[in-house]
C-alpha cells in the first residue's frame, strides 16, 4: 500500500517539473535577448534649403516725438489743475491755473498810470498849441515854445511807456493760466493745488507728442553686419517692424529715420532710430519694445522646428537619423527665429531627416521607429508639447 502511495506522488509530480524545465530551458532565454530594446517612434522632417527674409532683431524704446516741460512763466499759488493726467491735449488747451488777484490789481495799476499820462499828454498838447499862437504874435519867446514842444514830446514818451506796463500786466495776468504748448499726452501733475510757483525753474508736468512714436535702439557691430552690402541705412531696411512686450505685432509698419554714421567707441554699437505712426496713440512713450528689421533675403537656409532646436555646453544642436536608424547628434550655427522654426545656417545637409519629437526618450545611438509628421501631435512626448 505504501509502495502504491509513492508511485502515485511520482505521477503528481514528473508533469510539473517537466513543465518547469521546458520554461528555464536555454532556447527560451536566447529568444528574450534576440528581441533588444524596441524603437522609440518619432516624427522626422526632411531637411530642405529654402529662403527667408534676411530679419535682425533689437530691443528699443518708444519716445516721443517731442517732450516738452510745462513751466509757469509767473509765480503764485496754484489754485487748480484743469486737466486729466494721461490724457491727450489740444495746443493751447488751460491745464493750470494760478491766483489771478496779484496779477490783477497790477494791470488796474497799470491802467490808473496810463491814464494819468495820457492825461498829461492832452494838457502838454493843449500847451504847446497855445504857445504856437503867442509865438506868432510874438507875445512868447521861441524858447517857451521849444519848452512846450519837448514837454510834448516828454509826456508822449510817458504815455507809450505806460502802455507798455499795460501790456507786461496784461501779458502775465494770461500766464496765470498756463496752457499746454503743443498737443500731446499729458504726464502728471508735478504739483498738487496749494502749492507755491516760484516762477519758470518750477516744472509743472510734461506733454508727449506721440504721433507719430519713435523707437530708440541699437545694434552691435556683428550684427549690422549682417545687413547685406554692410550699410544699415533707409533704403537698404525694406521693412520695419515693432514687437510689443505681450510678443503682438504692432500692425503699422514703420520706418527707419536715423542711423548714425559711427559706431559709439563706449557701447560699440551702432545708434539707430525708427518711426511709427501713432494717430491712437495705441503706443506710449517709455515702453519697451522689440524692433524687427527686414534687410533682404537669405538664401541656402534651412528652417527647423524651435521644438528640434536643444541647448547643450558645446551650443546648439539636433537630432537627425542615420543610415541604421539611431539617432545622431548633429551640431547646428542657427540664427534668429522665423515664425515657429529656427533658422539654421551649419551643420545640416539637404535631406537629412531631423527629429520633431519624442526628445526626452532619444540619446545618441537610440534606435528610432520615424513616423509620418502628420501623427506627431498623438504621439509627441508630454514634455515636449
Amino acid at each position: 500500500m505504501a509502495r502504491t502511495r509513492a508511485s502515485l506522488a511520482w505521477l503528481l509530480v514528473l508533469p510539473a517539473a517537466s513543465f518547469l524545465l521546458q520554461g528555464c530551458s536555454p532556447d527560451s532565454g536566447t529568444a528574450a535577448a534576440q528581441g533588444g530594446p524596441s524603437a522609440v517612434p518619432v516624427t522626422a522632417i526632411e531637411a530642405r534649403l529654402t529662403s527667408v527674409p534676411a530679419e535682425i532683431l533689437a530691443i528699443g524704446q518708444t519716445e516721443g516725438l517731442h517732450e516738452v516741460e510745462v513751466r509757469a512763466r509767473v509765480g503764485g499759488i496754484l489754485e487748480r489743475r484743469l486737466y486729466r493726467e494721461g490724457e491727450p491735449v489740444q495746443a493751447g488747451q488751460p491745464l493750470f491755473q494760478i491766483e489771478r488777484a496779484p496779477y490783477e490789481i497790477a494791470l488796474a495799476q497799470a491802467q490808473a498810470e496810463l491814464a494819468q499820462q495820457q492825461a498829461r499828454l492832452e494838457q502838454a498838447r493843449r500847451e504847446a498849441r497855445r504857445l504856437k499862437e503867442l509865438l506868432a504874435r510874438q507875445a512868447i519867446s521861441q524858447r517857451e515854445y521849444d519848452d512846450a514842444v519837448s514837454a510834448e514830446a516828454l509826456a508822449l514818451a510817458n504815455v507809450k511807456a505806460a502802455e507798455a506796463r499795460v501790456r507786461d500786466a496784461e501779458l502775465k495776468l494770461s500766464y496765470t493760466t498756463v496752457r499746454a504748448p503743443v498737443a500731446g499726452i499729458t504726464d502728471r501733475a508735478l504739483l498738487s493745488e496749494g502749492a507755491l510757483v516760484t516762477g519758470s525753474d518750477v516744472l509743472l508736468t510734461r506733454i508727449y507728442k506721440s504721433d507719430p512714436i519713435r523707437v530708440r535702439f541699437s545694434l552691435t557691430t556683428s550684427e549690422a553686419a549682417q545687413v547685406p552690402g554692410g550699410q544699415l541705412t533707409a533704403q537698404s531696411v525694406q521693412r520695419v517692424e515693432l514687437i510689443r512686450a505681450d510678443g503682438s505685432v504692432y500692425p503699422l509698419p514703420g520706418r527707419l529715420d536715423f542711423s548714425a554714421r559711427q559706431i559709439d567707441p563706449q557701447l560699440g554699437t551702432l545708434q539707430l532710430r525708427a518711426e511709427f505712426p501713432n494717430a491712437e496713440a495705441q503706443l506710449l512713450p517709455g515702453e519697451f519694445v522689440r524692433v524687427r528689421l527686414q534687410v533682404g533675403t537669405r538664401d541656402n537656409v534651412f528652417l527647423i522646428p524651435q521644438v528640434a532646436v536643444l541647448q547643450s555646453q558645446q551650443g546648439l544642436f539636433v537630432y537627425v537619423i542615420d543610415a541604421a536608424g539611431k539617432a545622431q547628434m548633429r551640431h547646428v550655427r542657427a540664427g534668429a527665429w522665423h515664425g515657429p522654426n529656427w533658422i539654421v545656417y551649419d551643420g545640416l545637409q539637404a535631406g537629412d531627416q531631423v527629429i520633431v519629437d519624442n526628445l526626452l526618450r532619444i540619446r545618441p545611438g537610440t534606435l528610432v521607429e520615424p513616423r509620418p509628421p502628420e501623427t506627431a501631435t498623438a504621439a509627441a512626448d508630454p514634455g515636449q508639447a
